[in-house]
């Protein structure tokens, strides 16, 4: 039986095969996800209230995927917008930081990957750089290499200390919130991963379901999760 992970719904005000808004998941979450072991169950999060019930909802499932999606509104982490934040989805961002809260207090097997990550810094008191400078790296569309931490666990994932990662984000992690530990980096130094100090989540800036089928430490990201979340299952 396939562990059931959770990946968390990212709303659209309209798709061109349905008649109103969407609540969708990227394909290449959810094939990277399956490819990894995993059975992923989009979750919805209802206008009315996108956080009613969330924990109790989340622990019926093994595992989480908090993945990539809009800019974080800057009020959340009590800032001003900058010019270049576009985007911002209020219903969105309730879900997505009230996932990232339950899922650190309930333990719950977690990957959370590029706007992922930075929500789960700012839900725990953390703040971001709204828009980037250009420094050479190519943060914003493009593959380039970030250096692991040798003793994190994502060094243990991964089985290697550089890795080449398919990166499309112009903001990134900049007060760290609490419990959470930098393991990865790019050579500007923007923050590349984040670990819990205790809670079972691993966090990666860049999107790793964009080369999981060629790339073996991004398929070893959706392993990792789903073995994380097989144990889960077989412990309750």
């Amino acid at each position: 039986m396939r562990p059931l992970v959770a990946v968390i719904g990212q709303r659209c005000a309209s798709v061109p095969i349905l008649r109103f808004g969407a609540t969708l998941a990227a394909e290449a979450v959810c094939e990277a996800v399956f490819a990894g072991g995993g059975e992923p169950v989009v979750v919805h999060g209802p206008a009315a209230d996108p956080t009613a019930g969330l924990p109790e909802r989340l622990a019926r499932f093994d595992g989480v995927l908090l993945p990539g999606g809009a800019d974080l509104g800057p009020a959340r982490y009590g800032q001003s917008p900058a010019p270049e934040v576009t985007g911002v989805v209020d219903l969105q961002d309730d879900l997505d930081l009230a996932v990232a809260r339950a899922v650190v207090a309930a333990a719950i097997p977690t990957l959370a990957v590029c706007r992922g990550m930075q929500v789960l810094n700012v839900a725990l008191g953390g703040t971001l750089h709204q828009h980037l400078p250009e420094t050479g790296v190519d943060h914003r569309d493009g593959v380039h290499e970030v250096r692991i931490e040798h003793r994190s666990r994502l060094r243990a994932v991964l089985g290697t200390d550089r890795v080449g990662v398919s990166s499309y984000h112009h903001q990134a992690v900049d007060v760290l919130g609490t419990d959470l530990v930098p393991t990865a980096s790019a050579a500007d130094g923007v923050v590349e991963a984040l670990e819990h100090a205790r809670a079972d989540v691993i966090a990666v800036q860049w999107h790793p379901e964009d080369l999981h089928a060629s790339s073996a430490t991004d398929a070893a990201l959706f392993a990792d999760l789903v073995e994380r979340a097989d144990k889960r299952r077989r412990e309750r």
